[in-house]
């Protein structure tokens, strides 16, 4: 039954919002758990209904660009426990955020490290910063800096930080924010690299930054950091696109109207219950596959044309002018609903692409919960020899995604 939200104040609200945070395994700090329950964020979402500024798995957008992609909003709280407990905030840390959204965020930050002065956040958007100040102010945390500017620059003035977390998605890491960052400092950031993203949280340890931790999550992106990710149309209409890395050998011309091909399909033989995931299968795939992107379809497009799984990313192959991606069917094992992952493939080497993709389902499935991987990133001038892996290169860093059993 659903909770009438008419009669309920904020305070029962955000009771509500912050235990179903909990049950889902966030704001495992009780720190995190505390400032949550403590903060009103409604106050920051003045044109937000209560429902919806204390909904645990919603994000609220804020600003949007003229085209009505959006510029700032406030992330799921699920989301922003998430990464404040990647973050791991102690008192005394002076920290520095890129992307001030709506100022929540900032307020939490204060009270974890126990002095508004000792944060700083930074926005390119003159009338976000504001909005953020003002907010801040009214709720006691006038203290916090706010600060209009290119967050590809990080802050210097303030330098060097403890903690650093980035509300925005960068494409790399700009080489400011790794200059600023203390020795042994974290640093959050929602980072994109074949097409997917994620959470991760870095320490700093000399001359490299080694996650700990990688959270599924997508993000506003970063303004202004040289922006890495390319698309193209693969359909005359514009409806399906593909979007890749730039240092990836992809031709979107050899791709366009490859849906138009015979359409090829393998099955993996492997199957899914209604609770779990294959997005660690792409991840998985990053480390090893220079081929993986991400497949963009929307909601006008019949199945019969393209028919991906559901969601907001698809994972795809792409060889020179041969295009694979997953797809699923539903069956039923023991009475019990199912999802069948299977691969639909097009272009010359549409069977063999597809068998292989399938065949990396199978590897990919056993040991699917088991196993973490590590992001090291190092700077762009690493040598190769340095590297415990393949890097993927980006404009300031190179990233390497490393296994403890490697992938097959």
């Amino acid at each position: 039954m659903e909770t009438d939200t008419t009669t309920l104040s904020p305070e029962s609200l955000r009771a509500e919002m912050v235990a179903k945070v909990r049950a889902g395994g966030w704001a495992e700090r009780g720190e995190v758990e505390r400032v949550l329950r403590d903060t009103p964020r409604h106050r920051f979402l003045p044109d937000a209904d209560l429902e919806l500024a204390y909904h645990p798995y919603r994000a609220v957008v804020t600003h949007r660009f003229d085209n009505g992609r959006s510029l700032s909003c406030a992330s799921a709280p699920w989301l922003v426990a998430g990464m404040l407990d990647q973050l791991d905030v102690q008192p005394g840390h002076r920290v520095l955020e890129i992307g001030a959204g709506t100022g929540y965020n900032a307020c939490l930050l204060a009270q974890l490290t126990g002095r508004a002065d000792l944060v700083t956040t930074v926005d390119i958007n003159p009338d976000v910063a504001a909005r953020a100040s003002r907010a801040l102010a009214d709720t006691g945390f006038g203290g916090v800096h706010v600060v209009t500017g290119d967050g590809v620059l990080g802050y210097p003035e303030h330098a060097p930080y403890d903690r650093m977390i980035a509300t925005v998605s960068p494409w790399d890491l700009p080489a400011p924010w790794w200059q600023q960052l203390a020795p042994g400092g974290r640093l959050v950031a929602p980072l994109r690299w074949r097409g997917q993203g994620r959470s991760v949280a870095f320490t700093r340890t000399g001359d490299r930054l080694v996650s700990d931790s990688l959270v599924l999550c997508g993000f506003v992106y970063l303004v202004g950091d040289g922006e890495g990710e390319l698309s193209g149309a693969i359909t005359s209409d514009g409806l399906v696109t593909l979007h890749w890395d730039r240092d990836q050998d992809v031709r979107p011309d050899a791709l366009l109207g490859v849906l138009d091909q015979p359409r090829v399909t393998t099955w993996s033989d492997v199957t899914l219950g209604r609770q779990e995931s294959h997005e660690d299968l792409w991840l998985r795939l990053t480390a090893t596959d220079p081929r993986v992107c991400r497949l963009g379809v929307t909601g006008d497009v019949p199945p019969e044309v393209c028919d991906p799984v559901p969601g907001y990313w698809r994972m795809a192959l792409v060889d020179d002018g041969t295009l694979a991606y997953l797809t699923l069917r539903r069956v039923t094992i023991a009475d019990e609903a199912r999802c069948e992952l299977g691969v639909i493939g097009h272009g010359p080497a549409a069977a063999e692409l597809t068998e292989h993709l399938c065949g990396e389902i199978r590897a990919w499935a056993p040991d699917r919960h088991r196993h973490s991987p590590t992001l090291t990133v190092h700077p762009a001038g690493a040598p190769d020899s340095e590297l415990a892996g393949t890097a993927i290169d980006k404009t300031h860093s190179r990233f390497v995604l490393t296994y403890d059993d490697p992938p097959r």
